[in-house]
């Protein structure tokens, strides 16, 4: 199908599916245009079965390169606008508790899913060789800041444990996409970018890719507010936005550098220089007001193509039984973890009422990790993996994220001073 015909039949489904979410459903945007797209997918499924030969038609158009798509289209726009709307003051103070649950949970749980997975694979009959096993603790234990900032609006999480969770979900992503790129070089023989196997050799490309996407982020983000600064007309404000994001996303990827990394240090770099200087931009409302649009827009985008993704996926009843098993394990690695970083930090760190419970339910999983799945190298293992990873994201966006309100809710009343008010 030519990509003009493919283009607009994408944005036909999401419309259409966008449209039913708002006048039946009534489901916070994101779960429901992922349930109407996992629907739709299954009917395409059952009737591709079929041979029907429309649905074969449709099957092939809905096919996407997900991972470009994510990680060099809308990802870094999407951590942009996030960061944005995040108080970098109130993050910086949390600085400590944001960078432990970031580094050490992430690698914990990234252990744990894989010690478990690995036992349970050999169970199965399973022979998946261990470097796999962690791969798949790598692309599904960190949080997806796309779905957690999205839960965040709906839910009314008090103020301080909404930034906690915001500024660990905004930082573990870049984190483990770079652990789950190291992994993966180990596993085809080198650390990546054709660097060796040693410990040193793996260190320095982790630093490469995290600590350079934070530098990188934040000098392109200190130029754009130079830039913003120097003008005072709002459509110029805009494209120089677009442009930083663009322009950083394009050189992340040549120097081998975090690109997810670099558009949060970004983001809060612009957040917090125009809040120290509220008359840097034409008009704050209307940038802040547009940034939000577009998050909105390519959010829904994201999860309707999430959805719809799942006809490249090849189930099977193993799988699927190994998916439903891997949910209870990444939650329960998911808790493990963020107790060693709470039972670490208690002595300088007073941790309210409800904060780990909001942590391990509220951390959900989304586009990213499936993202991450497809890279995988081609083979069973890789079907297994991708099965079991839709199956822990389904379960995220749809029983966590449509039942986390009701949790912080109960956290709101147990600190009613804390409730979040706007704040920018």
């Amino acid at each position: 199908m030519p990509l003009l015909d493919s283009m607009a039949l994408l944005a036909g489904v999401i419309a259409v599916l966008a449209l039913v979410n708002a006048r039946y459903l009534k489901l916070p945007s994101s779960i429901g245009v992922t349930v109407g797209g996992l629907l739709l997918s299954l009917g395409l499924i059952a009737l591709n079965a079929l041979e029907v030969p429309l649905a074969r038609q449709a099957v092939a158009a809905l096919r996407i390169d997900f991972n470009t798509f994510v990680f060099q289209g809308v990802l870094s726009f999407l951590l942009f606008a996030g960061a944005l709307g995040v108080n970098s003051h109130a993050l910086w103070s949390l600085r400590w508790p944001v960078a432990t649950l970031a580094l050490l949970s992430t690698a914990v749980s990234t252990a744990l899913v894989g010690g478990l997975v690995y036992g349970l694979l050999r169970v199965f009959g399973m022979d998946v060789p261990f470097v796999f096993c962690l791969l798949f603790g790598a692309l599904i234990s960190p949080t997806d800041p796309v779905a957690v900032l999205g839960m965040l609006k709906q839910a009314k999480v008090p103020r301080r444990i909404e930034t906690l969770v915001a500024g660990e979900s905004l930082f573990n992503d870049g984190i483990g996409v770079v652990a789950f790129a190291v992994l993966a070089g180990i596993a085809a023989g080198g650390a990546g970018h054709g660097a060796g196997t040693g410990a040193l050799d793996v260190l320095l490309y982790f630093v490469q890719e995290a600590a350079g996407g934070l530098l990188l982020g934040a000098a392109l983000g200190a130029v754009g507010y130079v830039a913003l600064k120097s003008v005072n007309d709002f459509v110029t404000e805009m494209l120089v936005s677009l442009g930083l994001v663009l322009g950083l996303t394009a050189l992340a990827f040549h120097l081998h550098t975090s690109a997810p990394l670099a558009a949060v240090a970004a983001g809060l770099l612009v957040g917090a220089l125009t809040d120290r200087v509220p008359g840097a931009l034409s008009s704050r409302e209307e940038f802040e007001h547009v940034w939000h649009l577009i998050d909105e827009v390519l959010n829904v985008c994201l999860f309707a193509l999430l959805a719809v993704q799942i006809v490249a996926v090849p189930f099977s009843g193993t799988a699927l039984l190994l998916g439903v098993i891997a949910t209870a394990v990444v939650l329960l690695s998911r808790a493990l973890s963020v107790q060693v970083s709470v039972t670490l930090l208690r002595r300088v760190t007073a941790f309210a009422p409800f904060t780990r419970r909001l942590l391990v339910w509220g951390g959900l999983r989304g586009a990213i990790s499936v993202a991450l799945a497809f890279t995988l190298p081609a083979g069973p293992e890789r079907d297994v993996f991708l099965v079991m990873t839709y199956v822990v994201v389904v379960f995220s966006i749809i029983v966590q994220g449509l039942t986390v309100g009701r949790l912080a809710a109960r956290a709101g009343a147990a600190l009613p001073a804390e409730r979040p008010t706007p704040e920018r």
